[in-house]
């Protein structure tokens, strides 16, 4: 697989990433959890190591979904993940947009949580 470098910095990924959104949202009813941590683990045995999720997907499920299928291979892959969404708590869905500096460092927190790692690659 080839390899790219991302901006200025020192990350490399392959040159074909995995999307991982529509696995839990955005594109009909969430598929079956263990099907999408093989495709995830297939992907890496194929030698995909960009993985792109947000805490928006799901909600919260497909960063939860990623963090364990990757789990094994988290030294070997890369992560990308995002925020800036206000997600209302009743109903579980996008309820607008928030960046101030205090929600991002709770989203932060909470996505490594999810994500089962100590680092976001790409936030």
């Amino acid at each position: 697989m080839k390899t790219r470098t991302l901006g200025k910095g020192n990350l490399k990924v392959s040159s074909i990433g995995l999307g991982c959104m529509g696995m839990s949202s955005g594109y009909g009813p969430p598929k079956d959890k263990r099907e999408m941590i093989d495709l995830t683990r297939k992907a890496v045995e194929l030698g995909v190591t960009f993985f792109d999720t947000a805490e928006v997907y799901g909600p919260f499920t497909n960063e939860e979904l990623v963090g364990e299928a990757l789990a094994p291979f988290r030294k070997q892959v890369v992560i990308a993940t995002k925020f800036g969404f206000k997600i209302d708590a009743t109903t579980g869905k996008q309820a607008g947009l928030d960046s101030r500096p205090q929600h991002i460092k709770d989203v932060a927190a909470a996505s490594l949580k999810r994500l089962k790692t100590d680092v976001i690659d790409l936030f």
